[in-house]
């Protein structure tokens, strides 16, 4: 899997390291727009699971190009951005078994690594915030790690915990 550079688009990745392997779990990308899309790798590239979040507040996720959860109206992406929003929650990964090594040069905005053993299914989710607002804590029990990424509002905050 081969990511090329797009002009005027931020990516950030949250990716699991192992010894010296670092394996894409899902990336994030902020497009030239302005929109946000949270995608992962797999094995099937018509399968193309993601979920998006357009600049008339129109959030959706889909899979095999259809969507499988009725679109939600969220905040607008133009104009001054408000408090929080879940962009969305990831369950689980399997960027070992599609072979998703993480190309940390891809990703303009970071990456966020964890260990093997930190990553679970349910265990993480992405938010957008109101520079200075902090994030949901709703439904997080224990988070071990959170990455507040600062470059453009609205701010990308990566959160891996646990839900109980």
């Amino acid at each position: 899997m081969k990511l090329q550079p797009a002009p005027g688009e931020h990516r950030y990745a949250v990716a699991v390291r192992e010894g010296s392997d670092l394996w894409l779990a899902l990336w994030i990308r902020r497009s030239r727009k302005g929109e946000f899309f949270i995608m992962v790798p797999r094995g099937d590239r018509d399968w193309d699971v993601h979920t998006s979040y357009h600049l008339d507040g129109t959030l959706h996720m889909k899979s095999h190009g259809r969507k499988v959860l009725p679109p939600t109206k969220r905040q607008p992406l133009t104009g001054m951005f408000r408090g929080t929003e879940p962009l969305g929650a990831f369950f689980g990964y399997g960027p070992k078994s599609v072979g998703a090594i993480c190309d940390p040069a891809a990703f303009s905005g970071g990456v966020v690594e964890v260990g093997p053993c930190v990553l679970r299914p349910g265990d993480g989710g992405v938010d957008l915030v109101e520079p200075g607002c902090d994030p949901a804590t709703f439904p997080w029990t224990n988070i071990a790690r959170r990455e507040v990424i600062r470059d453009i509002p609205p701010w990308v905050v990566i959160t891996i915990g646990s839900c109980g």
